[in-house]
């Protein structure tokens, strides 16, 4: 079975809005283990998953290029603790669309792309 997908500008824009977040991220290979497979839920200390090796400003201004190039207002980011690998670790991001505008397709797309371009 193959499927076919139609390429829609906006789809592709979300795309590129999620990715572009970690411009200057390197390229790794990771991959996530599970230490005791028995085990149901994912806790830190049963495994390792990606690393991000980007710093607080780094993504500040990342965000900032995304908010700029789409229209939207700058914002901070906020974050509440200092942890291993920076504060960078600690933000979160919001990613909605309407309703049938293919957010399955582009949370795919972005898993996808995230993963060529960073590993």
């Amino acid at each position: 079975m193959k499927l076919k997908f139609k390429n829609q500008v906006f789809q592709t824009d979300a795309v590129n809005a999620v990715v572009d977040l970690f411009t200057g991220q390197e390229k790794t290979k990771s991959t996530f283990s599970v230490v005791d497979e028995r085990q149901t839920s994912l806790l830190p200390e049963l495994g390792q998953g990606n690393a991000l090796y980007i710093d607080h400003e780094t993504l500040t201004a990342n965000m900032h290029t995304v908010q700029k190039r789409n229209g939207l207002p700058l914002t901070d980011l906020e974050t509440t603790a200092e942890g291993v690998l920076g504060a960078a670790a600690r933000c979160q991001f919001c990613i909605e669309m309407e309703t049938g505008t293919g957010k399955t397709y582009v949370y795919t797309k972005t898993i996808f792309e995230l993963n060529r371009k960073y590993g």
